[in-house]
C-alpha cells in the first residue's frame, strides 16, 4: 500500500474509526488486528468480510456476545513446551485461559440455528479440551500457589511439612513461655530467618540459650537464635521444602508436556478466537453506529443515502445524500465556510474505506459503495 494511500487514510481519519473498533474487541491481539486493518481492493473479499460482520451482528441480536476473556497469545510457551521446556504457572494458566474461552465460545455456538453463515467455520474449528483445562486449573490455584491436590506425593510432603513446622513451634513455644528464659529473650515471639524458626535473644545472654545464630539486629543488641532442640525439626522441614519444589517442578513439567501434546489444537483455537473477537467487534460497532451493510459494486459508482460521519455525534450530525460515478464522474462541492463541504468529502472517503475494511457504515438503506484501488484525499 503506497505512502500516499496511507497518508490519505490518516487524513480521512480511518485510524480513529479503527480505534473505536479496537475498543470493542476483548483480546489484546484482536485489538491490534483492529488497528492494523487495511482496506481490501478485491470486491469478493470485501463481500466476504461484510458477510462475517452481518453474521456477527445477527448473533449479537439473538444471543449477545460470546466471552473472549482469557484469550492470550500462547504460541511461544507452547513452542517451548514442544521442545521439552517446563512452563511456569503463569504460562500454564494462560493456556488454561485459552481452553476456557474455547469451551465457552463453543457452548455459545451450541445455540446456532437457521441458515449457514460466514462465521460458522470459525466456530466449527474450535476444539474444546476440558480434561487439560481442568487438570491445569485443578493443579494451579493462582500464579503463586500449587494445590495440595495436584498430586498425592505433594499432599503427603506438605502434610509432613506441617508436622515438622508444628513440632518446631511447639518446642519454641515452650521456650518463650518458660520463666527461666524470660531474662534471656529480647521478646517472647517466634520469628523466621533464612526459612528457619528462631527466637530473639539478648546479645549478652546468647550463651544461656545453646543454638545456632542466624542473624543479628542492626543495633547489635539482639541475636536470632535457632535453639538446638529445634535444629533437627528445622532440618527436616528444609529437606521437605526441597522435595516439595522437586515435586512442583515434576507437576509443571508434566502439565507442560500435556499442553505440548495438544499444541496444534490450542493454537488453532487461539487463532479462531482472535478472528471471532475481531468479527464480533465489527458487529458491535455496527450496532453502536446504527450502521447498515452497503451494496458492494464493481463499476465505480457510489451512492450514499442519509450518510453520517461516524466520528460526529449522530444526534447532531446532518445526514447527506451523495452520488458519484453514474451520470457524472466529477463532483464539485461549493458553499460558504462551515457549510459542510469538508465533512461531506470526508464522509464520502471514510465510508468507502470502512466498507473496504468489512465495516458497516452509518447510512440509510440502499446505499451503494464501489471497491476502489486507491482512495486519495488532500
Amino acid at each position: 500500500m503506497s505512502d500516499l494511500f496511507e497518508k490519505s487514510m490518516r487524513t480521512l481519519e480511518l485510524p480513529a474509526v479503527l480505534e473505536m473498533l479496537a475498543q470493542r474487541a476483548v483480546s489484546d491481539e484482536a485489538k491490534e488486528r483492529c488497528r492494523r486493518l487495511r482496506p481490501s481492493t478485491e470486491p469478493d473479499a470485501v463481500s466476504r468480510l461484510l458477510d462475517e460482520t452481518d453474521a456477527a451482528k445477527v448473533r449479537l441480536g439473538l444471543h449477545g456476545s460470546p466471552s473472549f476473556t482469557g484469550v492470550k497469545d500462547v504460541a511461544q510457551p507452547l513452542n517451548r513446551a514442544d521442545h521439552g521446556g517446563m512452563l511456569n504457572t503463569r504460562e500454564l494458566l494462560d493456556i488454561a485461559g485459552v481452553l476456557t474461552a474455547t469451551r465457552r465460545v463453543s457452548d455459545y455456538d451450541a445455540e446456532r440455528q437457521g441458515e449457514p453463515t460466514a462465521i460458522d467455520r470459525l466456530f466449527s474449528a474450535l476444539r474444546p479440551n476440558k480434561y487439560l483445562e481442568d487438570r491445569i486449573r485443578g493443579a494451579i490455584l493462582d500464579e503463586e500457589t500449587i494445590a495440595d491436590t495436584a498430586s498425592p506425593e505433594l499432599a503427603d510432603i506438605r502434610r509432613h511439612m506441617r508436622q515438622a513446622q508444628a513440632k518446631s513451634r511447639q518446642i519454641l513455644q515452650k521456650i518463650i513461655s518458660s520463666p527461666s528464659y524470660s531474662k534471656v529473650l529480647q521478646d517472647n515471639i517466634i520469628t523466621q530467618r533464612d526459612g528457619r524458626f528462631v527466637v530473639p535473644v539478648k546479645a549478652d545472654q546468647k550463651g544461656n540459650l545453646p543454638g545456632l545464630i542466624h542473624d543479628v539486629s542492626s543495633t547489635g543488641a539482639t541475636v536470632f537464635v535457632e535453639p538446638m532442640g529445634v535444629v533437627q525439626a528445622n532440618n527436616e522441614y528444609a529437606e521437605l521444602q526441597a522435595k516439595e519444589q522437586a515435586e512442583i517442578d515434576r507437576i509443571l513439567a508434566e502439565l507442560s508436556a500435556d499442553a505440548a501434546a495438544h499444541r496444534r489444537d490450542i493454537q488453532w483455537d487461539h487463532d479462531a478466537l482472535v478472528q471471532l473477537d475481531l468479527i464480533f467487534a465489527r458487529g458491535e460497532l455496527s450496532y453502536k453506529m446504527d450502521a447498515i451493510r452497503p451494496q458492494v459494486r464493481r463499476d465505480g459508482l457510489i451512492r450514499l443515502r442519509k450518510a453520517r460521519h461516524p466520528l460526529l455525534d449522530k444526534k447532531t450530525a446532518v445526514p447527506i445524500d451523495i452520488e458519484l460515478g453514474g451520470a457524472f464522474d466529477t463532483l464539485v462541492i461549493t458553499g460558504p465556510n462551515t457549510g459542510g463541504k469538508t465533512v461531506s468529502l470526508k464522509t464520502l472517503g471514510l465510508l468507502t474505506l470502512m466498507t473496504q475494511c468489512g465495516l458497516h457504515i452509518p447510512a440509510g438503506d440502499r446505499s451503494e459503495v464501489s471497491v476502489y484501488e486507491r482512495v486519495l484525499a488532500d
